[in-house]
């Protein structure tokens, strides 16, 4: 169950909500694991909250490279010595408003896992690509750009994350089914390439994903979490979700 906080929560209110969600869990076991990726400059503060407890700390985004002149880069490297064990790369919005490429998305996954973090790799369809019945065409292009550009090493450290982009932040879902036909596609796309890790490979649903409609995509035996945007933002719901998972 990841928390995408995309661009939301001062450093303060950051804090706050990993305090909370520290103290609301306590010392339980969760059968599955908690990621929060608050903004980058949130990123060390709620990391040191987090410390010592079950949740553990992702980032929003990285830029390729180590260290140098790169005015506004992060690099994976830099997030691992934040604190990040995880990073998103190739959400819909990177791709839409920052030009983030199927290569360079690829390119990302590798340079996460030469960081030593964990990479959650965003792939999904818009609402032409949708209605015009171009979803397969599309999630296929966008895996066969991460098995291009990363090793298999990369590969076996990988989530997926399906995210349709018409349904982020519109309150909209598709059918669970079809959503769970998609997530074995790409377990079949991944086995090209890491025949025998595929198969555990997680596969997430991102897009409107709420306590409301969480179980329905839960059910299917081929999704294993969520991707969680704006119902992440508040910890009692947040939660909720995560029970519901479990």
């Amino acid at each position: 169950m990841i928390a995408n906080w995309k661009m939301h929560k001062t450093v303060d209110e950051s804090r706050a909500f990993a305090r909370e969600i520290v103290r609301r869990l306590g010392q339980a076991t969760l059968p599955h694991q908690l990621i929060i990726c608050p903004t980058a400059i949130s990123l060390w503060a709620v990391g040191q909250e987090l410390i010592g407890s079950s949740v553990m700390l992702g980032a929003q985004n990285l830029d390729l490279g180590r260290e140098g002149a790169l005015t506004g880069a992060i690099s994976g490297y830099l997030l691992h010595e934040a604190g990040a064990r995880w990073v998103i790369v190739g959400h819909s919005e990177r791709r839409q408003f920052f030009g983030d490429s199927d290569a360079l998305v690829g390119q990302k996954v590798a340079q996460a896992w030469e960081s030593h973090l964990r990479p959650i790799a965003c792939v999904g369809e818009s609402r032409d690509d949708y209605r015009e019945g171009r979803t397969i065409s599309v999630i296929t292009r966008q895996i066969e750009a991460l098995l291009a550009e990363a090793s298999p090493e990369a590969l076996r450290t990988l989530i997926v994350a399906y995210e349709p982009v018409w349904a982020i932040g519109s309150g909209a879902v598709p059918d669970p089914v079809q959503a769970n036909d998609l997530a074995a596609l790409i377990r079949q796309m991944l086995a090209q390439k890491i025949p025998d890790d595929a198969p555990n490979i997680p596969v997430l649903y991102g897009g409107s994903v709420s306590s409301k409609n969480i179980q329905q995509f839960l059910r299917q035996p081929h999704i294993d979490g969520a991707l969680v945007g704006g119902a992440s933002l508040q910890v009692e719901e947040f939660l909720k979700m995560a029970d519901i998972g479990s």
